[in-house]
């Protein structure tokens, strides 16, 4: 009996370990398939802190990719670089009915880099693969294993990583010697940590999700950071690549970043602090001294993306910028605090996450993945500066919509500072255009336009200005939605000043713009700025609505009509105000001469999720006026 009993535990043991997963798509259940287009059947991330330079992740993910909608989800994408290695990779993949189909491994994979203007991370790479799969629905189910050698900053942990996409299990496990303390940070979890004990006398920290519903993806929501699962771990000592440090808030973030990373990197040659003196000779105020010096990098430097130093972290040797005249962001702007200090001009180098969606890091918890890019801040009394070090064109001053309106950490001798960078109202980002026409009988218009670009519009048209010649009268009819339109002449002129604008000048004809019927004749007075999607209906919205960059246009258009003609019907002119917008529009006539006047102002922010449906019925407003005719008839 006790033979039976040993030999049956045997067999149940054996089963259990050798048991694959039922990966049947019928066994998902029905609450989690609303608005999901994926299904996480189980994804553990474990990661294993073994030493102050020695991390281990390894993830397994089950994943069931129910339609195209979620073929993005099925990517695998893995960064690493020199100091973060993949140690393994593989897969299968199995039908709707949970059969394997087929399997994949590392040689699949292929590499790509990372590097960008934005970039910390200069050497990093993706190992990436997508499965060439449509036939829906499927199960993708990989694991891979990373040593990484820092302990500076840990990946976060995203339960649910994006919108439409349902959780069955999904848990997360740190764990690390009882001498390594880590700060953690949860974000919309629905449980909290679980804190033990493992058997190998290490601390784990667990948190586990279970029954996730998809979120709805919605037109104008917040960023995904509001509402989606997440956990940030950041330790409290640490080691990067041989330097070692601790820090617990931004204070002492900031500190040990200008200690280790920066205090040594800034000498310059007598020869190039000589030079920045005598370019600066004779301006008194400090601002256009910093002025002069910019452009004078700018002029003088080209952004690459290199990497040296302590990993994506410490920039190079000002003077090897000075050199060699070219660096990454963190290069170029440590490079220009050199020459600005050689003025006595201080300033502070500041992390940033830039894009255009604004993102700040959490005030509440310190760590250094929050960041992407590095700019400079001039801290003038009553008149703090911020520049962008990696154009060579962009305005002494000015961010545009690349790092504006966000918390950065200002990294001082005193410690870190989060500061905000310029916030670009509506009214300042502005696209004024002013136009005059000749409207012949044959429906044919020829006349000037003249628009001037400020604010984040400043450089809307720089794309198209650093074009050549004959793709710039290509792309610049693009822009405009004018048939048949033939540039005679066009000009860019740029003002860099500390309020830059963009102006725009076009000289045109257009055959046929008008359309003739017998006695009429039928054109749309909007010539060039029309709105041409209106955001979709979303019935019982769940989050609240959000406008990224708020904007103003403002177009005055006049049309000499034709002899003989007068106005038989035209845009009924509108005014709406809402809390998000503003929108008016007129067309008058004085003698022989149409005004068309038309004004649209969004203004950005949260707003309470009942707006959105007075949301789509004012795009729906504009874009009804903007696609409104004016009808000419011959005679009285």
């Amino acid at each position: 009996m006790k033979l039976f009993l040993t030999l049956l535990l045997f067999l149940v043991l054996y089963k259990g370990a050798g048991a694959q997963e039922n990966y049947d798509v019928s066994l998902i259940s029905k609450d989690l398939l609303p608005y999901a287009s994926a299904v996480v059947r189980n994804k553990q991330v474990n990661v294993e802190v073994k030493s102050l330079d020695n991390t281990y992740y390894h993830i397994k993910t089950a994943i069931t990719i129910l339609n195209k909608n979620a073929d993005d989800v099925a990517h695998i994408g893995i960064w690493f670089d020199k100091n973060r290695v993949i140690k393994s990779i593989k897969g299968l993949v199995y039908n709707q009915f949970g059969k394997q189909v087929s399997k994949f491994s590392e040689s699949d994979f292929e590499d790509q880099n990372l590097g960008t203007q934005s970039s910390l991370f200069d050497d990093a790479k993706i190992r990436h693969f997508n499965p060439a799969i449509t036939d829906y629905p499927y199960t993708i189910v990989y694991e891979y294993e990373i040593k990484s050698k820092q302990t500076l900053f840990f990946d976060d942990w995203e339960a649910n990583d994006d919108a439409g996409v349902a959780v069955e299990k999904s848990s997360y496990t740190f764990s690390c010697k009882p001498d390594f303390k880590i700060r953690y940070k949860e974000i919309n979890m629905p449980g909290k940590v679980v804190i033990a004990t493992n058997k190998q006398g290490e601390d784990t920290y667990t948190w586990e999700v279970n029954n996730l519903k998809a979120i709805k993806e919605e037109p104008y929501s917040p960023s995904a950071d509001k509402y989606l699962s997440k956990v940030k771990v950041s330790p409290v000592k640490f080691q990067y690549l041989g330097t070692s440090g601790s820090f617990s808030n931004w204070n002492e973030m900031g500190k040990w970043i200008n200690d280790n990373l920066l205090a040594s990197r800034r000498t310059i040659s007598p020869v190039t602090v000589a030079h920045m003196k005598q370019l600066t000779e004779g301006i008194t105020d400090p601002k256009l001294k910093a002025k002069k010096i910019y452009e004078y990098m700018q002029s003088k430097t080209h952004y690459i993306s290199v990497q040296v130093g302590i990993g994506g972290f410490q920039p190079f040797l000002a003077d090897d910028v000075d050199q060699q005249n070219y660096g990454d962001c963190k290069a170029l702007v440590n490079y220009t605090q050199a020459l600005l200090k050689a003025v006595d001009i201080d300033s502070y180098y500041c992390i940033v996450k830039a894009g255009r969606l604004k993102k700040s890091p959490l005030v509440d918890f310190a760590s250094m993945n929050q960041f992407d890019h590095v700019i400079l801040c001039l801290p003038f009394k009553n008149d703090t500066t911020f520049l962008e070090c990696t154009s060579q064109k962009i305005p002494f001053g000015f961010l545009s919509d690349f790092t504006d309106d966000r918390y950065v950490l200002a990294c001082t001798p005193t410690g870190g500072k989060l500061l905000h960078t310029p916030k670009y109202t509506a009214q300042y980002n502005l696209q004024q255009c002013r136009a005059s026409f000749v409207l012949d009988t044959t429906g044919k218009i020829t006349g000037q336009m003249n628009t001037e670009f400020k604010g984040t519009q400043y450089d809307n048209r720089d794309y198209i200005i650093e074009e050549a010649p004959a793709e710039q009268v290509k792309s610049l009819q693009k822009e405009y939605p004018i048939n048949n339109m033939y540039i005679e002449k066009f000009a860019f002129q740029q003002d860099k000043g500390l309020q830059p604008v963009t102006t725009e000048t076009i000289k045109l004809e257009a055959p046929d713009y008008g359309s003739i019927n017998g006695n009429k004749i039928i054109f749309l007075p909007n010539t060039g700025n029309r709105i041409e999607r209106i955001p979709r209906e979303v019935r019982n919205r769940h989050f609240e609505m959000y406008i990224n960059t708020g904007y103003t246009d403002d177009d005055e258009i006049t049309f000499t009509l034709p002899a003989g003609y007068h106005v038989d019907m035209r845009p009924e002119a509108t005014t709406i105000n809402k809390p998000f917008g503003k929108f008016s529009v007129s067309a008058t006539v004085m003698g022989n001469q149409l005004k068309y006047k038309r004004k649209l102002q969004v203004i950005d922010g949260y707003y309470n999720k009942e707006l959105y449906a007075e949301l789509v019925a004012f795009y729906q407003s504009v874009w009804e006026s903007d696609s409104s005719n004016i009808t000419l008839i011959k005679g009285n």
